[in-house]
């Protein structure tokens, strides 16, 4: 049986990450991937998700069980399989959140998980390159975060129109203050998609002592009485099982579906429903797969005029001038995150720490569906809650590993989202309809100036919300007397030695933001807790 220091499950945000920083510590680590390689062209095209989100062989094809608040409708959640994980294929969205998100962190019993505290580990990743305070921006790590080169006149119409309404211009929402609107800040450099593979494992792996296994998918976690030692996987496309054993620690990073999956494939999590699955029970920890949270999200779209849109230029022969510009390092919609413009602010349009984030672009999509453009020149205002209440969860169905498990999104199931979704749809209304965009607005198209009454709009909300594939918290940190936590401030899962979590699973709160820049700070606060004399 192979034998390394570390054994690190899950190649994606936080994965990739750890596995270097270990790799540069010294420690022999071994990295483990379910997917493949990370080498379809289209993975490293900015645009290209949109055909990428789709393919089985490159992303996991989980979906939410149908609710009522979904009008019975079963809501799609891709997440990466390849090397690099979900970078290869989100939204490539540069947000840290609040200061309050992480000084909240702390305060539910985490020590050393301040702002203040995790401030390094944001920086410590991020050669941003463009201005800020460098208080709060890094400038020499791995990972190239850019302020957007693509402009058009209908984003400088949106930001002149917010600010009619208060919401005024923040050039960095990464530093002091998040609220304002402005451009999003991107993971893509020289019209490249730079995912965590690209940023951090090319040179990890020079070292010698880091291994990447590809195709690697890690079927259970191996113990020793109460202490895990390894794990065993099933080989490429054999069917064969492996093994490897972790002399220090196994450390997983699967994301916050797999991970509660594996944790209770091994026999971590609610007593009963491992016995339900006649899985032996190695500690009874009902916090696992509790606690989902993700952030549902709305647009509303409106016809454009006097103004070419994303909808033409997504299509030949507009298109053939797009690549061309993209294959010269041009600014491009080929090399643009799918959300341009981004707003911050209080749902009810009240002053205050933001409780919503916004996302605008000049395009028209399809109603319900990701990245799916329409056949109209357009422009759309989504918008989901930075902190929802509803919380869903994540249990297998089976001791099959084949098997998805059963994810109860949660979504909406809390009074106080409804009604703050039902504010933030009057609030993009309210912006799509400023005199600052008036030239270039033709009509609503969805859901329609017809719907106005609350009924009807939360309707309108449950037909086409869709998640933000922001799944974070089924693993939560927290102390041990907390009955649903499930690691504790060190990221050790309570009750049993050799086994850390360090993925948005761990989040005991939802960050007030996208969730990749979070994800990644843990990471780097894992690789410091890890190598910590005397962890």
């Amino acid at each position: 049986m192979d034998s390394f220091d570390y054994v690190i499950v899950g190649g994606g945000a936080a994965g990739c990450i750890l596995a270097a920083r270990l790799a540069e510590s010294g420690a022999r680590t071994c990295l483990l991937e379910a997917g493949p390689r990370d080498t379809h062209p289209l993975l490293h095209v900015p645009a290209g998700f949109i055909k990428m989100m789709g393919n089985p062989r490159y992303t996991w094809q989980f979906q939410t069980e149908p609710t009522a608040e979904t009008n019975g409708r079963a809501i799609s959640l891709p997440q990466g399989r390849a090397l690099g994980g979900s970078t290869l294929i989100n939204g490539l969205v540069y947000n840290r959140g609040q200061r309050e998100d992480y000084d909240q962190w702390e305060a539910l019993g985490n020590p050393g998980w301040s702002y203040d505290s995790v401030l390094p580990c944001f920086r410590r990743s991020e050669s941003f390159l463009g201005t800020g305070d460098d208080h709060f921006r890094g400038r020499q790590g791995e990972l190239c975060v850019t302020e957007n080169d693509w402009t058009h006149p209908v984003c400088e119409a949106f930001i002149q129109g917010a600010g009619e309404l208060g919401i005024n211009r923040n050039p960095d929402y990464n530093g002091a203050s998040q609220a304002g609107t402005g451009y999003y800040q991107r993971t893509i450099h020289k019209g490249r998609r730079i995912s965590n593979a690209r940023a951090f494992l090319r040179q990890a792996l020079k070292k010698g002592n880091l291994e990447v296994r590809t195709n690697a998918r890690v079927t259970r976690i191996s113990f020793d009485g109460a202490t895990a030692d390894g794990v065993e996987y099933l080989r490429g496309g054999s069917g064969a099982i492996a093994k490897v054993r972790a002399q220090r620690e196994v450390i997983v990073c699967a994301g916050a579906i797999n991970t509660p999956k594996l944790l209770q494939l091994s026999g971590l999590g609610p007593a009963d429903l491992l016995r339900q699955m006649q899985i032996p029970v190695v500690k009874d920890v009902p916090g696992v797969g509790a606690n989902l949270r993700d952030h549902f999200a709305v647009r509303v779209v409106a016809k454009v005029r006097n103004a070419t849109t994303i909808n033409e230029l997504a299509r030949p022969p507009r298109l053939w001038w797009e690549i061309a510009k993209w294959a010269v390092n041009r600014p491009s919609i080929l090399a643009v995150s799918p959300s341009i413009v981004h707003f911050h602010w209080r749902a009810d349009g009240s002053t205050g720490r933001p409780d919503l984030q916004g996302v605008f672009s000049p395009a028209s999509y399809q109603a319900g569906r990701v990245g799916a453009l329409d056949d109209y020149p357009g422009m759309s205002c989504g918008y989901w809650l930075h902190r929802p209440q509803s919380t869903g969860r994540v249990v297998i169905r089976s001791s099959d590993l084949l098997q998805n498990p059963l994810i109860e999104a949660g979504y909406l199931t809390h009074e106080a989202d409804r009604q703050a979704m039902l504010d933030g749809l009057r609030l993009a209304r309210r912006l799509l309809a400023t005199r600052a965009l008036a030239p270039y607005f033709a009509a609503e198209t969805l859901p329609g100036a017809q719907v106005e009454r609350d009924d009807e709009l939360l309707d309108y909300i449950r037909q086409v919300g869709a998640s933000s594939y922001h799944l974070n918290g089924t693993a939560r940190m927290g102390p041990a007397d907390d009955a649903l936590s499930v690691v504790d401030h060190t990221l050790r899962v309570h009750g049993v030695n050799g086994l850390r979590i360090a993925d948005a699973s761990i989040f005991p709160t939802t960050p007030s933001a996208n969730t990749a820049a979070a994800t990644m700070m843990v990471a780097e606060k894992a690789a410091s807790l890890v190598m910590a004399k005397g962890s």
